[in-house]
């Protein structure tokens, strides 16, 4: 089974920018859709944004034009970029192999997280 390490989370001021990292066990290559979601204060798991082995990255509207998702299946890594980051941006982030149809995290097991606060 695949195992997930997020990292890159910190305490960031409104405006600024964070990286987030998921290193993925295995051949990253052969997971068709990789996925970031994020759990905020009091708030259910919700997705951030997904990409496709080949194909367009799917984003929630709440972060469209902000964050940016890639990945490189050479090093086994997705990446979260986070610009212009919000207070409502706060919360544990996750990433998880995700389903074609919908995005939808394709495994109940997840990783540790990494927490990403942003506040002034």
């Amino acid at each position: 089974q695949v195992q997930l390490v997020e990292s890159g989370g910190d305490l960031v001021q409104p405006g600024g920018s964070l990286k987030l990292s998921c290193a993925v066990s295995g051949s990253l290559f052969s997971i068709g859709v990789m996925g970031w979601y994020r759990q905020g204060p009091g708030k259910q798991r919700e997705l951030v944004a997904g990409i496709p082995r080949s194909g367009s990255p799917n984003y929630a509207d709440s972060v469209k034009g902000r964050f940016t998702i890639s990945r490189d299946n050479a090093k086994n890594t997705v990446y979260l970029q986070m610009n212009n980051l919000k207070p409502e941006d706060t919360g544990v982030y996750y990433c998880n192999p995700a389903r074609y149809d919908d995005f939808a995290p394709l495994f109940n097991s997840w990783g540790q997280g990494t927490q990403v606060t942003i506040s002034s």
